[in-house]
């Protein structure tokens, strides 16, 4: 999966429309750093006594989250090796 595959994917999941684009690590970094964000969210949100039903869209999203999280860092590497192989 590419870079902008991935931004798009995830801000259309999450729902993160106002990523600017302004280069590929900072909208990257711009992009983890709200993933993060809603999977703690999440996670407070899983200690809270829920419906089966709730409880398992949250499960479900937030493995979405740690999987895209994962991802996210992945290409941040190899961001970050290309450019210090460039300099």
């Amino acid at each position: 999966m590419g870079i902008k595959k991935f931004i798009a994917s995830a801000k259309e999941s999450l729902g993160l429309d106002r990523l600017k684009i302004s280069g590929k690590k900072k909208s990257l970094k711009s992009l983890l750093k709200k993933l993060h964000i809603k999977k703690v969210k999440i996670e407070k949100s899983l200690k809270e006594k829920l419906e089966k039903k709730e409880l398992k869209e949250l499960k479900e999203e937030l493995e979405i989250i740690s999987l895209q999280i994962k991802k996210g860092n992945k290409l941040l590497d190899k961001l970050n090796a290309k450019s210090v192989k460039n300099k």
